[in-house]
């Protein structure tokens, strides 16, 4: 098998450029109306996580694979009597607790970049289903993509959300604090099990048995590193709203 420490290195990494992106290194210094244009057009990215996920099940072959993502996926919807809010409704009710009125809401639309980056997005799940290692790519995809750089987004916004969702140190977050930690990267990809709770973890059980297969690393690699540019392009959409401040 493949060193999977170095692999964990090489991922560990990458998210630490992510968490040093300019933006969200410094999401405190933005301005409230900046924040919550930037929270908007996340909003729209969030809105492309199950598509995306039900893209990648339309290409996987590996039944393991397909179950974690097929959980993964129904657990966007906790009940299947319409008697709970999914997991983007969740999101809304964090959004006005934030502020966020509905008028604004209603009248926000993707940007240019936001687009790219969710048609980006599609288009990276779609172009690797098309290899013989397909499976391997998807899943690291929806892994890195869909899990573990969500969770470091998370806990970044959630610096600033914090004062207005955990007033007194009681938490009342129902999306940005939950995916925060269910989302997360808890296991090295050299220690993970099937014991392991997370989303990212979930699904590192399985690229990793994969990993096993393959001669090189090399498209995990490729497929991670093409992954963090799609979050790195929509962040950088608001890299003028942290020039205003320094100004």
């Amino acid at each position: 098998m493949h060193d999977l420490h170095d692999l964990d290195e090489f991922e560990d990494t990458l998210i630490g450029r992510f968490e040093e992106h300019p933006v969200l290194a410094n999401i405190t210094r933005l301005p409230d109306e900046d924040f919550a244009a930037l929270l908007l057009q996340r909003r729209f990215v969030s809105l492309a996580f199950t598509p995306s996920y039900d893209l990648a099940i339309d290409l996987l072959g590996d039944e393991e694979g397909l179950r974690i993502a097929r959980i993964i996926l129904r657990e966007e919807y906790p009940d299947a009597y319409g008697h709970s809010p999914s997991h983007r409704e969740d999101m809304t009710w964090d959004l006005r607790r934030l502020g966020v009125s509905r008028e604004a809401l209603v009248a926000s639309r993707p940007t240019a970049a936001t687009k790219r980056a969710i048609g980006d997005t599609l288009d990276l799940i779609a172009d690797a289903g098309g290899h013989e290692d397909a499976d391997l790519r998807l899943l690291t995809v929806l892994r890195f993509w869909g899990e573990v750089l969500v969770a470091v987004e998370y806990g970044r916004l959630w610096e600033r959300m914090e004062p207005l969702l955990a007033p007194g140190g009681r938490i009342q977050s129902r999306f940005y604090h939950p995916h925060h930690l269910h989302d997360a990267k808890t296991h090295s990809l050299a220690t993970v099990s099937l014991l392991s709770g997370t989303h990212s973890d979930r699904l590192a059980t399985r690229v990793t048995e994969l990993l096993a297969r393959e001669e090189t690393t090399g498209r995990f690699k490729e497929m991670e590193e093409r992954t963090l540019q799609l979050k790195v392009d929509f962040y950088d959409q608001f890299l003028p709203a942290l020039d205003r401040v320094a100004t």
